[in-house]
């Protein structure tokens, strides 16, 4: 393999393995702010029982989520220094933001909220929860602002230096290989930056994603305990809670993708016409829901809905879709290959489509499973709606909470094809129409050296995936602390918690 292609898989590997951790702590976050609020509400034990024990959860997460995430900022300088210094002053001003303003404030509160039991008043530990949960979704922000920048530019001029002299470039300058040693990308206009045309839609889809990840965690478990019949008063009310928050992140979710999809409408038509499959551009553009990608024959096989996508992109069901035939337009192509005849550009024009077969399967997964998700929410909630819910003598009930246990997996199914779709969709650019990935990996690693790395990369993660798999299903063993042991509190929190009759 290339270097090019080894380091792509480095990356991807090592990112698509952090991803496990932090949508969960960020959608566990926002649950403790639930949880804890209705304790500090109602005085109900039975919820400062529940804030405790998925604390413990969060922790887990949190930590794992740390350890693996380092690892990225590090393959920046190893393994694409030419990036690095190319997007240095844009790329690290994003990620410089999350250390100082999210994860330091995430993991300043963090000590209150895991130990501080106890030990600080209810409202000051309420206040940490809250930190926390914000800091974590702090952090998503940053990190969404520069991929998407990465997605649609803005915000930035291009400047060269040569011989000690800094000269700005013209907008609309070509990047050549030949610039990489004196071109660069600095900002001009950091909220255009921040604010790129895609990071509002984008940041959207990455926290309700990260929502669902926690809700359905939480609906998980507390499933499998009342399969098992075990912590049933408590299970009962985490359902309801992870439930209802996991139908609501649904519902947001599935508007949420209609404007994300239009803005890859606008921005990376490219990617829309490999996410979908669409190679001619043709009135009344049809939507494969699923299918089979022939990249030699360029065609799509599978279950198609005549005028479908035209009406999504367009809101018209006659409005072409251009495909990837025209794509990228003529005008592009002879920008950067001002030699090529009109024969030649056809030929040309591939070498900017990402791998369409697996752009289209990845979409098409995600899209799948979070339909999936919806359908069985809903199913959930009428079954609370009917009282069945918590009916364990119906086969139905049983059944439903089969398929809630192994429901933890869909968001992260969704979460993972949503990122490759994004990132996969967008190649051969590492920077879309700036800068090309091939153009931006380190010049004096090897592929050896990478090919070694990967392979203790992996050794590491399988032990940490081990080790969390390990510690996780301790913690849901041990479940949580009994309602004696949750009702032990210093006199001081009592004065300020209001007390509820238990029934």
């Amino acid at each position: 393999m290339t270097v090019e292609t080894l380091a792509r898989i480095q990356f991807a590997f090592t990112v698509a393995f952090h991803y496990i951790y932090p949508p969960l702590s960020i959608g566990l976050g926002i649950l403790l702010v639930m949880m804890e609020g209705a304790w500090l509400r109602t005085g109900n034990p039975l919820f400062h029982n529940m804030a405790r024990f998925w604390t413990r959860i969060f922790a887990l997460t949190f930590a794992i989520g740390v350890a693996t995430g380092i690892v990225m900022e590090f393959e920046f300088g190893t393994n694409w220094a030419t990036y690095s210094r190319f997007v240095g002053d844009i790329f690290g001003s994003a990620l410089a933001a999350e250390g100082i303003f999210a994860f330091f404030l995430e993991s300043g509160f963090l000590a209150l909220l895991l130990f501080g039991w106890n030990k600080v008043g209810p409202r000051m530990h309420f206040f940490a929860t809250c930190m926390v949960a914000f800091g974590a979704h702090f952090s998503a922000v940053w990190i969404v602002v520069a991929n998407s920048w990465m997605q649609t530019p803005a915000g930035y001029h291009l400047e060269s230096t040569v011989n000690g002299q800094t000269v700005i470039l013209p907008p609309g300058h070509v990047v050549t290989p030949a610039d990489l040693t004196s071109v660069r990308a600095v900002v001009d206009d950091f909220w255009a930056m921040v604010f790129n045309p895609s990071t509002i839609d984008r940041l959207t889809h990455v926290v309700l994603g990260a929502w669902l990840a926690g809700a359905f965690l939480v609906v998980s478990i507390s499933a499998y305990y009342l399969l098992r019949s075990r912590h049933l008063e408590f299970s009962r009310a985490s359902l309801k809670i992870g439930l209802g928050f996991a139908t609501v992140a649904c519902v947001l979710q599935m508007i949420s993708a209609d404007f994300t999809a239009k803005g890859v409408v606008r921005n990376q038509p490219v990617k829309l016409a490999a996410m979908e499959g669409v190679y001619e551009t043709a009135p009344a553009t049809p939507m494969t829901l699923f299918g089979h990608v022939d990249a030699g024959e360029e065609k799509v096989g599978g279950p198609k809905v005549p005028g479908l996508l035209s009406f999504l992109a367009w809101g018209s069901f006659t409005k072409p879709v251009v495909g990837l035939r025209d794509l990228p337009s003529d005008e592009f192509l002879k920008s950067r290959h001002p030699q090529a005849t009109a024969g030649e550009l056809p030929v040309i024009r591939k070498q900017y489509w990402p791998n369409v077969a697996v752009v289209f399967q990845f979409y098409h997964i995600m899209i799948i499973v979070g339909v999936a998700l919806f359908v069985l929410s809903l199913i959930a909630c009428f079954f609370w709606w009917r009282g069945w819910l918590f009916d364990l003598s119906r086969p139905l009930t049983r059944w439903l909470l089969v398929a809630l246990v192994f429901s933890v997996l869909g968001p992260q199914i969704a979460n993972q094809a949503g990122w490759f779709t994004a990132e996969m969709g967008r190649q051969p650019w590492i920077v879309y129409e700036m800068l090309r990935t091939s153009e931006s990996l380190s010049r004096v690693v090897t592929a050896n050296q990478i090919v070694a790395s990967l392979i203790l990369f992996g050794l590491v993660y399988a032990l940490l995936f081990v080790m969390f798999v390990f510690l996780l299903t301790r913690k849901i063993q041990h479940g949580p602390d009994s309602e004696e042991e949750s009702e032990e509190m210093p006199e001081s929190w009592k004065a300020l918690v209001r007390t509820v009759p238990r029934a």
